[in-house]
């Protein structure tokens, strides 16, 4: 499938020393948001024109996936650089500082770039990646571990493309239909998007090195500080991949930190239960308020 006609207007920015792609609407203040594994902006197609109506609101591609470019050393895919990247794209758009979105790999940089730069940080939302500390300390659990199997399973080289390859990228499409809880949420044209942007050229490669240097990176720092910007979780609680318990004690890290979490949701959270994460959203967006409890 060809996306030749996106559903928003889509551009490039230098950043980092590569052209990053994204789309955007809307005008205002900066709301970014930044994608995971195995997708590319489309993930956010239900909350762009949601938040364009107040946000100049831009969904990134984040360096290795769809349009972006796609460095072929494996170590430019680390998260120093992918920190340095988001922290560019905003001083480019022209912002000093921006509400910060992410989901799965996505939210991870979030965190990290939340450690790095809080001051670009007006306000940050986090859906189904716990914080880094929480991670590592639920990979010391057989049951996280074994759910994590993936991550382990992404270090061999080659045969993880080849499995994604295999039967016209029929993985990437199985990725999001066995692990949603409602499975209509993706249409055939959703995962024919998903097969598309993978299949580019260099695409696979460069997606599955975010794993591949992921302990010398994320899972690579030993102390993490309390985080003082206000920050939401959102959490689809029939998360195969990563279980909620890692949610527990994040407001031990996060100063300002609220949690909803949606049942009889997937890990896919934005997509399958769009309404209810732009209703969360908003309310957290239009409130002043510091949260410390979990709700």
């Amino acid at each position: 499938m060809s996306i030749k006609e996106n559903l928003f207007p889509s551009n490039f920015i230098q950043a980092n020393g590569i052209n990053l792609h994204y789309v955007t609407q809307g005008s205002g203040p900066l709301m970014l948001m930044l994608h995971g594994f195995p997708e590319f902006w489309y993930s956010w197609r239900y909350q762009i024109p949601e938040f364009a109506q107040d946000y100049k609101v831009v969904a990134l591609d984040l360096r290795g996936y769809n349009e972006s470019d796609k460095p072929e050393e494996r170590f430019a895919y680390v998260m120093a650089e992918f920190v340095k990247d988001i922290e560019e794209v905003i001083k480019e758009l022209g912002y000093e500082k921006c509400i910060l979105v992410g989901h799965d790999w996505g939210g991870a940089i979030a965190w990290c770039f939340g450690y790095a730069h809080p001051e670009m940080i007006e306000k940050l939302i986090i859906m189904n990646i716990p914080h880094p500390a929480k991670f590592m300390e639920g990979l010391g659990t057989p049951k996280q571990l074994l759910r994590s199997w993936y991550i382990f399973f992404f270090q061999l080289p080659f045969f993880p493309e080849f499995i994604f390859e295999f039967d016209d990228y029929q993985a990437i499409a199985s990725a999001f239909k066995n692990m949603a809880v409602d499975k209509s949420a993706f249409t055939e044209t959703d995962l024919e998007a998903y097969k598309y942007a993978a299949a580019k050229r260099g695409a696979l490669t460069s997606m599955i090195n975010y794993y591949r240097n992921i302990f010398s990176g994320l899972l690579n720092q030993q102390e993490w500080g309390v985080l003082r910007i206000p920050t939401l979780m959102i959490w689809g609680k029939n998360d195969r991949a990563l279980g909620i318990e890692l949610t527990y004690g994040t407001e031990e890290y996060v100063e300002s930190c609220q949690i909803r979490y949606i049942p009889n949701c997937s890990h896919w959270v934005q997509q399958e239960q769009p309404e209810l994460v732009n209703k969360y959203m908003r309310e957290f967006l239009s409130s002043d308020e510091k949260f410390s409890e979990v709700s």
